[in-house]
């Protein structure tokens, strides 16, 4: 079935969830009295450091609301499967959410260029930096009405560049991926089946098991926190490090629109704002927690990590323009999205890079180079 033919299935799903929200999403009266409670759900096991980072989140918002609004977040299939949250919040079964634009790829391809494609160039924080002040805040709000997703969303938390997996051997080149079953999720999953891969697109708490049974050969989640956490090194001491399949993906918020519609605009403005404060401390910590397991992986859990090579780095770019072309010319608001995405980057990659001084120097200065 083609992109167009399941967007079309999938849009009337999503009407009638944003219809019967009016029903279902029961938005507070004004005058309510006491604190107004939310129950959401991220899309992460319970144990891994995302789950956390949607905790810290509730709690900002708690906290600075001074308790008026009350958010519980419960962990990946406590009420839905990770895949199904879009829908949940939508129709209101939850009142919202935490995870990723990537993960609603099945519903609306379009909807992964913001987690899994391209970003021609830009890390993750520019990412940001085009949503908010680039016009793409305005075109998720659009793409979501297109699919009548009934869903007020926040994007945050900028993640670094993400490994190309773990896998039994290191991986030398493209062709090595030829019928390797592989783990990967949204705009990646066409990304790696050009490459000759069997793409299995599993949610986070699936990976290792699947991998421990045989059914997968090779993985990709996120960082060395999660993935040592989620137990990928019981699993695979091999990890190749730097891929251009997620080099930019960011975080999403995501509220039951008419619950949030009904909301005070005092509370709207403080929850904006938390997000934001959230984002920041949500880049900090992950700085300290990666680093830290990206040693003990090496030390402890004694994973070797190569570098990936710059010929499949390449092969990648090159399949991510034919990957565009098809897409855009197939779906109107894909090609929309990454034509104001490309203009952007094109203009603000060429001042970070003409600006920003490489590290490499300094790193190699202080101290000292590193082996190959």
């Amino acid at each position: 079935m083609t992109d167009i033919k399941k967007t079309t299935a999938r849009r009337n799903v999503l009407k009638g969830a944003a219809a019967a929200a009016g029903v279902v999403a029961a938005p507070m009266v004004a005058g309510q009295t006491g604190p107004i409670s939310m129950r959401w759900q991220s899309t992460w096991p319970a144990k891994d450091i995302f789950h956390e980072y949607a905790l810290d989140y509730a709690k900002k918002v708690n906290d600075m609301t001074g308790g008026d609004l009350k958010i519980e977040v419960l962990p990946a299939g406590s009420v839905v499967p990770a895949f199904g949250l879009l829908e949940a919040v939508s129709k209101g079964t939850l009142d919202g959410g935490h995870g990723v634009l990537g993960y609603h790829y099945g519903k609306q391809n379009a909807l992964a260029l913001w987690n899994s494609g391209p970003a021609f160039g830009m890390d993750a924080n520019m990412v940001l930096a085009w949503h908010k002040y680039g016009g793409g805040a305005e075109l998720l709000a659009k793409l979501y009405a297109s699919i009548g997703g009934n869903v007020q969303s926040f994007l945050y938390g900028p993640m670094f560049t993400q490994p190309l997996g773990w896998f039994k051997k290191p991986i030398t080149k493209t062709s090595d991926f030829k019928g390797l079953k592989f783990r990967t999720n949204g705009l990646a999953i066409d990304l790696f089946t050009t490459m000759g891969a069997a793409v299995n697109a599993l949610p986070g708490g699936e990976i290792v098991p699947a991998m421990d049974r045989g059914l997968l050969d090779g993985a990709e989640f996120n960082n060395a926190t999660s993935d040592r956490i989620l137990g990928f090194p019981d699993v695979s001491k091999v990890c190749m490090l730097q891929s251009y399949h997620q080099s930019a993906e960011t975080f999403e918020i995501m509220f039951n629109k008419t619950k949030f519609d009904a909301l005070p605009a005092k509370m709207k403005s403080v929850i904006a704002i938390a997000t934001e404060a959230a984002s920041a401390d949500m880049s900090w910590k992950s700085v300290d927690r990666y680093s830290k397991d990206y040693a003990e992986l090496q030390t402890k859990d004694k994973v070797k990590f190569y570098k990936t090579p710059d010929s499949i780095l390449q092969d990648q770019l090159k399949i991510w323009s034919e990957i565009l072309e098809t897409k855009s010319a197939e779906n109107p608001m894909f090609k929309e999205i990454v034509a104001s995405q490309k203009a952007f980057a094109q203009r603000a990659v060429k001042w970070e890079q003409d600006t920003v001084v490489n590290r490499r120097m300094a790193v190699n200065h202080f101290f000292g180079a590193k082996k190959a």
